[in-house]
């Protein structure tokens, strides 16, 4: 892939309203010079979420997120930075240039972008062949018949295939070529329409991109057997990778910090209708590692919420297996078989609170089909083992010796899953004397000059040097400093930092650093450094009487 020209990132950077985006997320007010509402990020009813719309930068003071109008859109969309850099170009319209790249690499991506647009085309194509013909009558009923009104459908860009050949000679009047239509699924080998008389459901990726489809079946006399039929696997499109209706959840997920899986599409929508917004299907009951890894993105909580057959088949019992060993805390919802979601979209959220935790319910059911006890007694010991300390191993552990009757002795418990992190130890006076002098510059720009003849070594943090050298000469920062930058920032106008005040903390960092000096100084330099440290004093003094 191309690298995005440094121009254009500086173009997306100043032409982006952050205000914008962010209240993409949550809702914000304005007070002062800055933006306040509730974390995106966590939940909480007090807001603590603060928004620098000027030189955007955002700080929670709730759960300590924090970063620039590029975190934010990395954190809340999953992309790297490059993504970033085109999902805010797309949005507000930016044009981005890329340096020059080879020939194959320009093929490359201008094929990606003619299959991306054939696709995006096929499903306006599919959706007015649904909404406006006489032959979409059926499906329009079918959907009715469902619960599922128009304007979620609309919504999930539902759409229907009528058969033949109409697509095809549509969009090879409109430029493309056979051969894009087979690789991006459309057409079978003889060119005929890969989807024939079948009511389409667009799977598209995190960013909202089209990659193919899911095709039910509408006619009993309909050819292909399957119920589904997906777009078959290509340069775009892999069922693995594909989490359905991730695009339009993910706000809800990372807000509320929970995804619910249910196994169908239709599920899916009848939800979102009924308000329940954190939901996906994994495009059949058994997750992978690539959708699991889309979902970590946004969060670590998941609810699978199955037909209580296919939640104890053994592919979906390994997917289950593996988001617990990914890290994720998974709690199920077995249905009854035949009972879907969608069949009670309004009660969803009361089945949820029922949910077993993963090990309780894996426990239960590697107990219920065993063949004996001692079968069944190895396999839980087994399960129990490998699964971290917990309160929901614990109950695992006496839900199994109440059903074998006979004790389960465990080992030490696994140390897969990662410990959470130790309680952020106070910052020392040297270290908080080094924040709030540079939170006091981010609030005055007077004070820069200041800033400006201290140098380095007057700061003993690595980080707080490379803040300096980024307020005083525009050098670049890490991501670490980036967040550290917000957070100052947002602190600086939080505790009342004022002119003064952001002056005298300049003034006693050069205080500390003579201190130091007559430390190690030889003695000719002595009184020299003992009259500059007086004058400092009385300097301070003054400002301190102000």
């Amino acid at each position: 892939m191309a690298r995005i020209k440094d121009t254009s990132v500086e173009a997306v950077k100043a032409g982006a309203d952050f205000v914008e985006v962010v209240s993409g997320r949550t809702q914000l007010r304005k007070v002062g010079g800055r933006h306040t509402g509730r974390c995106p990020f966590h939940d909480e009813r007090t807001p603590s979420f603060s928004v620098n719309a000027v030189d955007k930068l955002y700080y929670c003071f709730g759960c300590g997120a924090k970063g620039d109008l590029i975190t934010f859109v990395r954190e809340t969309e999953g992309l790297d930075f490059a993504g970033s850099i085109e999902w805010l170009g797309e949005r507000f319209r930016i044009p981005i240039e890329y340096e020059e790249s080879s020939p194959e690499q320009d093929a490359v991506r201008t094929r990606r972008a003619r299959l991306l647009a054939l696709l995006d085309q096929a499903a306006t194509f599919y959706e007015r062949t649904l909404w406006d013909s006489e032959g979409g009558g059926m499906a329009r009923d079918y959907l009715k018949g469902r619960g599922l009104n128009e304007e979620v459908s609309r919504e999930f860009r539902l759409g229907l295939a009528l058969g033949g050949n109409s697509l095809a000679r549509k969009a090879i009047a409109k430029g493309f070529s056979q051969e894009e239509l087979r690789a991006a699924g459309l057409t079978r080998q003889r060119g005929d329409d890969y989807f024939q008389r079948r009511l389409l459901f667009p799977l598209a990726d995190r960013q909202g991109r089209i990659l193919g489809f899911q095709a039910r079946k509408l006619h009993e006399d309909d050819p292909l057997k399957a119920k589904y039929v997906n777009t078959p696997e290509s340069e775009l499109f892999h069922k693995g990778w594909v989490v359905y209706g991730l695009d339009k959840a993910r706000a809800a997920i990372a807000r509320e910090d929970r995804a619910c899986v249910v196994e169908g599409n239709t599920d899916v929508i009848a939800l979102r209708q009924a308000g329940f917004q954190p939901v996906v299907a994994s495009m059949g009951t058994a997750l992978t590692e690539q959708q699991l890894k889309e979902l970590s993105r946004l969060t670590k909580r998941l609810w699978l919420a199955f037909d209580g057959d296919a939640a104890g088949e053994t592919a979906t019992l390994r997917g289950m297996e593996l988001a617990a060993k990914l890290g994720f805390d998974v709690k199920v919802v077995a249905l009854e078989p035949g009972v879907d979601p969608a069949d009670d979209p309004s009660g969803f959220e009361k089945r949820l609170a029922f949910a077993e935790p993963y090990v309780v319910y894996r426990v239960r059911i590697e107990i219920e089909r065993a063949d004996d006890r001692e079968v069944a007694f190895r396999t839980v010991k087994a399960l129990l083992d490998d699964a971290p300390d917990s309160p929901e191993r614990q109950d695992a552990w006496r839900y199994a010796n109440d059903k074998l009757g006979m004790t389960v002795q465990l080992r030490g418990a696994s140390t897969a899953r990662a410990s959470a992190p130790a309680t952020q130890r106070g910052l020392d006076a040297s270290t908080k004397l080094e924040r709030n002098a540079l939170a006091g510059v981010l609030a005055h720009a007077e004070l820069k000059p200041l800033l400006h003849e201290l140098t380095p070594e007057h700061f003993y943090d690595p980080q707080h040097r490379m803040l300096r050298a980024h307020i005083v000469d525009g050098a670049p920062l890490d991501e670490d400093a980036v967040g550290l930058l917000a957070e100052l920032d947002a602190r600086a106008v939080a505790e009342g930092i004022d002119q003064a005040t952001g002056e005298e903390l300049i003034w006693r960092l050069r205080e500390r650093q003579l201190r130091r000096e007559l430390q190690h100084a030889e003695p000719s330099r002595t009184k020299e450094l003992q009259e500059a440290l007086q004058r400092l004093l009385e300097r301070v003094a003054a400002l301190s009487s102000i």
